[in-house]
């Protein structure tokens, strides 16, 4: 239920293509549980406005309601806040985490409103049409930043010194404690550690995403720093360009808002659906599909099934989609040695296995020689490069045994590949380096 004091309404600005300011392009308004949206008359005539998105909210005259029985179109809901950000929120508005007793239920519309406006991607929502007033965060270190974090994930009320400090973090994805930092030309997202972590898992997605690098994928720049003799994950914004004029903004939309479904339907985002999309709506269709397949290789192969489909991205013009550099490549615990990926591979398969990704060649235009060679220089590239690696974030001798053929090149990952001995005997190999470098 929501409250008599909730807003009805909020008005949607954003960053035009190469645009340092943001206009008003529409508003939304409450309809019961549903969030409709009617694009500004004089946004309409503007020679260089674009829709929000198409299909979802083409650029037209007249009120548009979500689609396929969603509450809110999905590419709104990609500019707010998730876990992390709507505790924050709540920790703000009520001074408790969100599972505490008498929390009220806190409307979109307000998660809207009272998230940062340095959110990902080009867009952010106001309380008016005609003056834009962005909400930042107060200045802070990034030792305040965490000492913050901290209090929120206890459910105890910020002290008036650090109230604002966090505001950043609640307009990104993710249910980690995080937030924004601006470095003069760049900017960047800080990823804390938590405090019901078991092992460094900041350290665990450096590794990956260096990895990830160097196997030649297109994956955001990354780096480790401390605060407050606690490990600081930095991974540098793709979404902001600094110019001579000011900060530029690009649009965004996840994979979840692209295949039309939102969080009550993720379990059936697909990549074979992903791919269909890449080959009639991307620039460069066949290099991408052939760099996503890797980059869903590569999830397999360090234990990363947390893929799931807002952690895939594309940027926006107006008229085409361009896959985004890749992020939130985390390797994942696990207890036993199966696992299944987050969206579905090939049919209604996910396992976690180089015969699923095999199988879903064709779909990327891939030979299977084309895959298994690939697969291979993954494999190849992870044994070479990983001391380095684990010595760059100075992991510890537990945390390098316990990543070590378990989250990275899992043995479950052969399960199936009988007809493929010289890819099992690479992958066999590279599994024992990794181990014989941990001390395993």
């Amino acid at each position: 239920m929501t409250s008599k004091a909730d807003p009805t309404e909020a008005f949607v600005w954003v960053w035009l293509p190469g645009a340092t300011e943001p206009v008003v392009a529409g508003r939304l308004d409450r309809d019961g549980e549903r969030l409709l949206y009617t694009y500004g008359a004089s946004y309409r005539r503007r020679k260089s406005a674009i829709p929000i998105y198409e299909p979802e909210l083409p650029l037209q005259e007249g009120i548009i309601a979500p689609i396929s029985g969603l509450q809110m179109a999905s590419c709104i809901r990609d500019g707010s806040p998730d876990a992390w950000g709507r505790r924050v929120i709540i920790n703000r508005l009520t001074g408790k985490k969100p599972d505490a007793a008498g929390v009220p239920e806190i409307s979109e519309l307000t998660f809207l409103l009272q998230s940062g406006s340095d959110r990902i991607g080009a867009l952010d929502f106001q309380a008016s049409a005609t003056e834009y007033v962005p909400r930042l965060a107060a200045q802070a270190s990034l030792a305040e930043l965490m000492e913050a974090a901290a209090l929120i994930e206890k459910g105890v009320p910020l002290p008036p010194a650090l109230d604002q400090a966090p505001n950043h973090g609640t307009s990104i994805g993710g249910a980690r404690p995080k937030a924004l930092i601006d470095d003069g030309t760049k900017k960047f997202i800080a990823k804390f550690s938590a405090t019901n972590d078991t092992y460094s898992v900041v350290k665990a997605e450096f590794i990956a995403m260096k990895l990830a690098s160097a196997c030649g994928l297109n994956a955001a720049p990354v780096s480790m720093t401390r605060a407050s003799y606690k490990d600081v994950l930095l991974i540098e914004r793709f979404d902001r360009q600094h110019t001579p004029d000011g900060w530029t903004r690009r649009a965004m939309v996840s994979a979840l808002t692209m295949l039309g479904l939102d969080e009550m339907m993720a379990r059936y985002a697909s990549y074979e659906d992903l791919a269909e999309l890449i080959r009639h709506r991307f620039t460069n269709p066949k290099g991408t599909l052939k760099e996503l397949y890797g980059r869903i290789c590569f999830n397999v192969l360090c234990g990363n099934t947390d893929d799931h489909a807002r952690n895939h991205a594309a940027f926006w013009d107006g008229r085409m989609l361009t896959l985004t550099p890749a992020y939130d490549i985390c390797p994942q615990g696990r207890t036993g040695s199966e696992a299944t990926q987050a969206m579905l591979i090939k049919g209604d398969g996910r396992a976690s296995t180089l015969a699923t990704l095999l199988a879903a060649a064709p779909d990327y235009h891939l030979k299977e020689a084309e895959a298994v060679a690939l697969i291979e220089h993954q494999v190849t590239t992870i044994a070479n490069f990983w001391q380095d690696f684990c010595d760059e974030a100075a992991l510890s001798p537990v945390d390098r045994k316990l990543f070590a053929g378990r989250q990275f090149l899992n043995s479950y990952a052969l399960d199936g590949l009988d007809n493929h001995k010289p890819l099992q005997h690479a992958f066999r190999a590279a599994h024992n380096t990794l181990l014989t470098s941990a001390g395993a």
